[in-house]
């Protein structure tokens, strides 16, 4: 049996490409066939983005790489949970921000 592929699947994965992916994506899931799925993986991507920058430019004011990779690690882990959860066609929140985001970002 074949399952149903959620609406919207594209632009949801293309989401997760950086701040251009979220560009993107947003084009792709403009106009009376918004889908639910990829709006809300937009919405996951586009704060990771803003949390992936602002964190950088915090981080960069010190000249140690610990906390630099620890950095890299955090937005890692929680970008890969976005873009398989969105693969895998789940609507599941990134872990301790997807919930915020998704108040934040809900015009989008």
């Amino acid at each position: 049996m074949a399952t149903k592929e959620p609406s919207g699947k594209s632009a949801a994965i293309m989401a997760y490409i950086l701040i251009v992916g979220v560009l993107i994506a947003l084009s792709m899931n403009i106009g009376e066939d918004r889908s639910k799925f990829a709006s809300f993986h937009i919405r996951q991507a586009l704060g990771l983005s803003i949390v992936f920058v602002s964190l950088g430019l915090m981080v960069s004011n010190f000249d140690n790489w610990m906390i630099t990779a620890s950095m890299y690690i955090f937005v890692g882990v929680l970008w890969s949970f976005g873009l398989f959860s969105a693969a895998a066609g789940r609507m599941t929140p990134v872990p301790l921000l997807g919930a915020f985001f998704q108040k934040f970002f809900k015009n989008l």
